[in-house]
């Protein structure tokens, strides 16, 4: 059997390592990881690739950036030239980029069976280009592998047959209990350089446009983070992006020895920081679901959340673009009021050995159109 694991972007590879590993032990099984370099990252070193425990990508397509249409489009036509020359039997494709959905539609096309790693997740907000990404994708998928309860009954909502649907846990969190003990070890280091106290600061990551490419909001959320700085040490390592959107409309930052904004950190760094704050002020998914893990109080600076299951069970906060909120909800935990949330069923490390276990045992190929 011959399967293509196709990831776009720097979180796919988080998901794909687990998924990659686990499938290995089905010696019956060749893989081949394509990488369509939707995004370009510096990061992606060799060093990056040991730590996931994951081999460098065999195929890159190297589409680079774009707009959401031109950037499908290459990427479709670029993949289907590899399909056609592998015939593959299964392509598994991760998340929610525009990688995922390029690919699956590809492959469903060709007659090629497709899963989706972390499918039926849904936000309800269609203004997010990764909702139709998601929506898109699990409507083609011949093997919807999902990581949370809610994820199985918004595909039966929209009428997914269950025999294609598999709760298997979350695969991100796999790469996380893997990874945790290595992390850990960096803290001497990190909390030298930051000047930090266990459990005595708030880490901030803030990427979506809605929050950084407009600059009354962006100045709305530094002038909150300064104020809150004086009640608890900020670290924030900030997307270069950002910080030229901040000079560009002189935003003031109210940058002092509570306020660091610091480079973007690796993400053994950042796991790191993220087990020992006190509290975590994000924009970002894959952060909603690893702060609950961790049993971080998270504070998510958005309306909606594909991962519902992160605020009623987990640790997670939906605060909106309401600074007054997110004020609020800070001196809340700051005085001992976070939610004690628990771990969602099935995230237990093992959901990639559940997902290469439906794998191998999949019948006889579909055949290639």
């Amino acid at each position: 059997m011959k399967i293509l694991h196709v990831v776009g972007a720097r979180p796919n590879f988080m998901k794909v390592a687990p998924v990659h590993r686990a499938i290995a032990a089905y010696p019956q099984i060749r893989q081949i990881l394509v990488h369509t370099g939707q995004h370009y990252d510096l990061n992606m070193s060799d060093i990056f690739f040991q730590q996931l425990g994951l081999p460098a990508p065999d195929i890159n397509l190297e589409v680079g950036s774009g707009s959401h249409a031109v950037q499908t489009a290459q990427i479709m036509m670029r993949f289907e030239e590899t399909v056609l020359k592998e015939k593959p039997d299964l392509t598994l494709v991760y998340g929610d980029v525009n990688s995922t959905v390029a690919a699956a539609l590809v492959c469903a096309k060709l007659g090629v069976r497709v899963g989706h790693v972390e499918a039926g997740l849904r936000s309800f907000d269609r203004a997010m280009p990764e909702e139709i990404n998601r929506l898109m994708t699990d409507q083609i998928a011949d093997y919807l592998f999902t990581p949370s309860q809610d994820g199985d009954e918004n595909l039966l909502r929209e009428g997914v047959p269950a025999a294609k649907i598999h709760f298997v846990g979350n695969v991100m969190i796999d790469t996380l209990v893997r990874l945790l003990p290595e992390a850990g070890r960096l803290w001497p280091r990190i909390s030298s350089d930051l000047r930090l106290a266990e459990g005595g600061y708030c880490l901030v990551t803030l990427h979506r446009p809605s929050n950084v490419d407009d600059p009354a909001m962006l100045a709305r959320i530094m002038s909150t983070l300064a104020a809150i700085s004086h009640e608890l040490p900020i670290v924030f390592p900030i997307h270069p992006r950002t910080r030229e959107r901040i000079a560009a409309n002189n935003i003031e930052i109210g940058e002092n020895g509570n306020l660091q904004l610091t480079d973007p950190v690796g993400y053994l760094d950042f796991l790191c920081l993220q087990q020992r704050a006190r509290l975590v002020i994000t924009d970002s998914g894959g952060i909603q679901e690893e702060t609950t893990y961790l049993s971080v109080p998270c504070l998510t600076v958005r309306e909606n959340t594909e991962r519902p299951v992160t605020v009623e069970l987990g640790t997670n906060t939906l605060v909106g673009q309401d600074m007054v909120l997110l004020r609020e909800k800070t001196r809340h935990i700051l005085a001992g009021q976070a939610r004690r949330g628990e771990i969602p069923p099935l995230w237990d490390g093992q959901a990639a050995a559940r997902i290469a276990a439906v794998v191998a045992g999949m019948n006889a190929p579909k055949g290639h159109g």
